[in-house]
């Protein structure tokens, strides 16, 4: 089952039609996600897998908190920022990811290059390493090409989108 990230439309820039598709990929390769959602540094949702599409009969919303990209994109950006407090109190530099394993689920934030996060919500069953790793690979992907213009866009997308 095809799921696919909210916010379609025509008249996206080549950068944002990238992106959406690296999230694509991301959510339909990688056994055992859930939901994925990339926050601005200022914790804003840009872009999100749609949880609507994750639902299996007699789940609900299919383990998304509470159904919403925008629930998801608030617990990133705050584990983010506690983890970067945490950091700056222990010296420890800048946080490169974080994960918090829990009986019913996974939770992973990684940092991408301009300051926003990619948070990835998994099954409790979910291979980590594999995660982390695509999580890596698409950090890395989109980190250049997320400028400001783009960060923009992708707001402006999401806000229509609702």
């Amino acid at each position: 089952m095809a799921r696919v990230p909210i916010a379609h439309g025509a008249g996206r820039s080549t950068q944002a039609r990238n992106l959406h598709w690296l999230l694509t990929n991301l959510v339909d390769e990688v056994p055992g996600i859930l939901s994925v959602a990339v926050v601005s540094s200022d914790g804003l949702l840009l872009l999100s897998s749609d949880p609507g599409r994750n639902e299996v009969a007699g789940q609900g919303s299919g383990g998304g908190p509470s159904g919403s990209s925008a629930d998801l994109a608030t617990i990133v950006s705050g584990l983010g920022s506690l983890t970067s407090g945490a950091a700056k109190l222990m010296s420890g530099g800048l946080v490169k990811q974080t994960m918090v394993t829990m009986d019913e689920g996974s939770l992973f934030v990684m940092s991408i290059s301009d300051g926003s996060l990619l948070g990835v919500h998994a099954t409790p069953d979910c291979d980590m390493s594999v995660i982390a790793y695509h999580m890596a690979l698409f950090v890395g992907r989109a980190g250049h090409v997320l400028t400001p213009e783009l960060r923009s866009e992708l707001r402006k997308s999401m806000e229509s989108a609702q």
